[in-house]
């Protein structure tokens, strides 16, 4: 089982390495929406805690 998980963990690292040398424009547009959706999810986060102690 965990020669299987080794061989996933490095499938997935080439394929974004791939994936970021074919079209470095869409992946930075992949990476840019990954980060805007985690900051929408924190402020959200600090919303409700802010709503609980008001």
């Amino acid at each position: 089982m965990a020669q299987a998980k080794k061989v996933v963990t490095y499938m997935l690292i080439v394929f974004a390495l791939f994936t970021i040398i074919k079209s470095p424009k869409e992946a930075a547009d992949l990476v840019q929406v990954g980060f805007e959706g985690i900051s929408d999810a924190a402020e959200s986060f600090g919303d409700f805690v802010t709503a609980l102690f008001d």
